[in-house]
């Protein structure tokens, strides 16, 4: 478990970098997949086989990235027990804003696996050869000497089956070319998204950059410490219990704080741009507890600025 932590910090610090370590695994991952365990079928499967290679595993990477995202549980545990799902309804454009940013940085090994896929080609080449359309076969097979045999036996030309060699080579090579098309313009439509809702967000933004770089440094600086009394707390109060209950002494008394206080803390950011805050428990703290609780009620809550998004989850935004 501890070694599965340090890789998930490390994976967050390199989410910091532009996702590069998030990307690599997911085409060392890809590769893996396509030598080890793809064997296309070569029969009216193709199709289906080929695109649950391609499209499935993209699928559970992308539930994986909400499953590990601080900020999705964030805003969802306790969601239907504190009237927040009233409130959320009411402030719909709030909530997709922020379920858009969550996505922003969950498509990233999804996008990352189709793209590798797709240039690669051997999903693309299994699955196309399955479908079954009269016009797209013919157009594949237009250029064979039997067109009627082509369209035939084209289940088979990804297992080397044939009986030309010439027809099958020109097939598959049609293919690969066209899956290796969509996978640059896959890479190409991403890495352009990506650079300008970046310039969006920093054009936007109400810190300046030196201050929004010391923000992240204080927000992953506070998750990891977050963590590190979490631990050392609960460890003093159950060390406490047990002391309590083996020697049968009164126990000593051991502050811990109350749901309310968990609550407060608890809130998914919001930016104001009259006290600057670099976070809930940093609000929460300055303003103290009476303060904050009345604050918490009569403040309307404002969208945060996209570049302030690392705020909740110890990772980049935008």
């Amino acid at each position: 478990m501890d070694k599965f932590n340090a890789v998930l910090k490390i994976a967050n610090k390199q989410t910091n970098l532009g996702f590069g370590l998030i990307s690599l695994l997911t085409a060392g991952g890809e590769q893996i997949f396509s030598s080890v365990l793809f064997k296309c079928p070569c029969n009216e499967l193709n199709f289906l086989y080929g695109m649950v290679f391609l499209l499935v595993p993209a699928l559970a990477l992308l539930l994986l990235a909400y499953i590990l995202s601080k900020k999705m549980w964030k805003m969802m545990t306790g969601f239907c027990q504190r009237g927040a799902y009233a409130s959320c309804c009411k402030r719909m454009s709030h909530c997709l804003r922020i379920i858009f940013q969550i996505s922003t940085t969950a498509l990233v090994a999804p996008s990352s696996w189709i793209a590798v896929a797709l240039l690669n080609g051997n999903y693309f080449e299994c699955a196309m050869t399955g479908v079954n359309v009269s016009d797209y076969s013919e157009r594949l097979c237009g250029g064979a000497t039997s067109l009627i045999q082509c369209r035939k036996e084209l289940p088979k030309f990804p297992c080397g089956g044939g009986s030309s060699v010439n027809d099958r080579q020109a097939v598959l090579l049609t293919l690969r070319a066209h899956s290796q098309i969509l996978g640059w313009l896959l890479i190409a439509s991403v890495m352009l998204s990506n650079i300008l809702l970046t310039c969006l967000a920093r054009c936007t933004s109400p810190v300046s950059y030196l201050q929004l770089k010391f923000w992240k440094v204080y927000s992953q600086e506070e998750s990891n410490l977050m963590d590190s009394y979490t631990m050392k707390h609960a460890k003093e109060l159950a060390e406490r219990n047990l002391e309590s209950f083996f020697e049968q002494t009164m126990p000593r008394h051991v502050i811990t704080p109350s749901s309310k206080d968990w609550e407060n803390i608890s809130t998914l950011y919001k930016f104001s741009t009259k006290d600057y805050y670099y976070s809930t428990l940093h609000k929460y703290v300055e303003t103290g507890m009476a303060r904050m609780a009345s604050v918490k009620s009569a403040e309307s809550p404002a969208d945060n600025p996209a570049v302030l998004n690392f705020v909740d989850e110890g990772g980049m935004g935008l």
